[in-house]
């Protein structure tokens, strides 16, 4: 029964293994076979899916050790296969697709708070606000002893949250330690569906300047972005910034609708087209219902995706000024196909393009996937892919989406980085021991909190000089001012106070009278070009 069943699968994936091999090397490898005449005959499907069953039933017969199924196809022969066609073709076993489908929908059943190793421990870094972890007294700092008496040690933190996870309703024991407790203590936790914004965070930095920021690209996006503009009332927004730093994307529906809010009806968001799907033009259904405040769309180089297909739409249409890194340059397009056994193939079946035509994707032909994923020449542009904005900007494709102005953040010192690392949580954790009790709203590290610190990092050895502390004073208060809002309050109200304290936040709006220039030369520009001939 399990050699029939292993059959039955087996054959589907063997035919899909070569039909995606034949759908993107097919027209290649026919002109090649073209030029060399009857130098060497093409081998046919057929002989290749023969060759494959061949070697599969070799490796069965005689590995040194039995391989599983999930060894030669789920992370041997489709990985290795896709590997070869681009870097983000990608194969999902049961896990990842449940993951991706979860990730889109932006929601989960579990307890709701996320975790993280420090020091070899797994430790609670955040239960999210209202989650069954929050409500039932877990809290940032906690380790992780067990989870329904099955010891942590070891397992790394995708394994324990496998473990968090679970049918809604259902009851999780979790064993913690916390800092200055004497003994363990015990949780009982009611599994719930966790939603997790993708809009998390939607205020007024400054008098009729609003901040948003945007997380992912998910089902619930758009919807996210027009309840947050409502409870902003946008007829009182007079400048936007749009933040779309590390956001690595997701929907493409999603990137077009949030993009929709900010353009005018009819305008062109994005085309996709590839060799198998005919082109398709998304524009603006609803558009900005006469809302044309200046907008700052804040950007860095983890910014893909659908955050490149907004960023890349309102530049063109010189709807926004672009602040920030030049963009991942991730412009393929994925189509999930679901498969047997609760797998799926996202397969890139397109390209897209902005509004002005440009194609953003970075050349991955001669790279390895660790160069093309960690290592780039933010300078790359195009020179053969050259396009203009609505008012006559020129702009370029390859490589991402270039910012009209650009900010990048100072690297880290040593101090800095062992602080971020785990030198701020810890004191944390140590100090609400000392000073039990909570904070009022607005509060920040005076000088004695800051001096506490200075002395519990002297206490535990750390290395730093006292010019590298008074050099980087600014930069630890607002850095431990987030590290304590999490613990205090929340990690919402910690997302919202660093932003108020971003300096290219403060940047962004400084920049408003630029956007305002771009818009009123687009304006005229497309005035000048509908306005009849005499």
């Amino acid at each position: 029964m399990a050699h029939k069943r292993r059959a039955l699968f087996v054959l589907p994936l063997i035919v899909l293994v070569f039909s995606v091999l034949g759908g993107f090397y097919g027209p290649q490898v026919s002109a090649v076979a073209a030029a060399a005449a009857t130098d060497a005959p093409e081998p046919s499907l057929d002989s290749e899916v023969s060759n494959f069953t061949r070697v599969v039933s070799l490796v069965e017969q005689n590995e040194a050790e039995r391989p599983s199924q999930d060894k030669i196809y789920y992370k041997g022969a489709i990985p290795g296969m896709l590997r070869e066609l681009d870097p983000h073709s990608n194969f999902f076993d049961p896990k990842d697709f449940k993951l991706l489908q979860d990730d889109q929908k932006g929601s989960y059943f579990g307890v709701g708070m996320m975790v993280s190793t420090r020091n070899g421990k797994t430790v609670v870094i955040a239960p999210f606000p209202g989650a069954p972890a929050y409500r039932v007294g877990l809290r940032p700092g906690d380790i992780i002893v067990s989870v329904n008496d099955k010891s942590t040690e070891g397992l790394n933190t995708t394994e324990v949250a496998d473990l968090l996870k679970g049918p809604r309703g259902t009851s999780v024991k979790v064993v913690i330690s916390r800092e200055g407790a004497p003994d363990y203590l015990s949780f009982t936790v009611i599994r719930d569906e966790i939603t997790r914004k993708s809009v998390p965070e939607a205020f007024y930095i400054k008098p009729s300047i609003a901040y948003v920021k945007i997380l992912s690209f998910t089902e619930t996006t758009a919807r996210e972005l027009d309840e947050a503009m409502a409870e902003l009332n946008e007829n009182q927004i007079h400048g936007l910034v749009l933040d779309l730093r590390e956001n690595p994307g997701g929907l493409l529906n999603a990137g077009v609708a949030v993009a929709d809010h900010f353009l005018r009806k009819g305008q062109v968001v994005v085309s996709a087209h590839g060799r198998s799907s005919p082109e398709k033009v998304f524009t603006a259904r609803y558009g900005n219902h006469g809302h044309d405040y200046p907008i700052v769309v804040l950007v860095d180089r983890l910014s893909a995706s659908a955050a490149e297909i907004v960023s890349g739409a309102l530049q063109d249409h010189d709807r926004a000024w672009i602040l920030g890194e030049k963009t991942f340059g991730k412009g393929l397009v994925q189509t999930v196909f679901p498969l047997s056994d609760d797998t799926a193939l996202a397969l890139t079946t397109a390209h897209f393009y902005t509004p002005s035509g440009r194609l953003i994707q970075r050349d991955y032909s001669n790279e390895s996937f660790y160069d093309y994923y960690f290592r780039r020449d933010d300078s790359v542009e195009n020179p053969n892919d050259v396009k203009m904005t609505d008012s006559g900007r020129t702009v370029y494709g390859g490589g991402g989406i270039t910012p009209d102005e650009k900010y990048e953040a100072a690297k880290m010192d040593h101090l800095e980085i062992s602080l971020n690392r785990d030198g701020l949580f810890n004191f944390t954790r140590a100090y609400f021991v000392k000073h039990p009790g909570a904070l009022p709203k607005g509060w920040m590290p005076g000088e004695a909190v800051i001096t506490e610190l200075h002395d519990y990092l002297l206490d535990r050895k750390v290395s730093f000089t006292e010019a590298e502390f008074t050099k980087d004073h600014d930069w630890i208060r607002r850095y431990l001012t987030k590290e304590m809002y999490v613990y205090a309050f929340n990690v919402d109200e910690s997302d919202r106070v660093f932003a108020q304290t971003d300096p290219e936040v403060a940047l962004a709006v400084q920049a408003m009278p630029k956007a305002m220039t771009l818009l009123d030369n687009a304006h005229r520009a497309i005035a000048q070009r509908t306005e009849p001939r005499r």
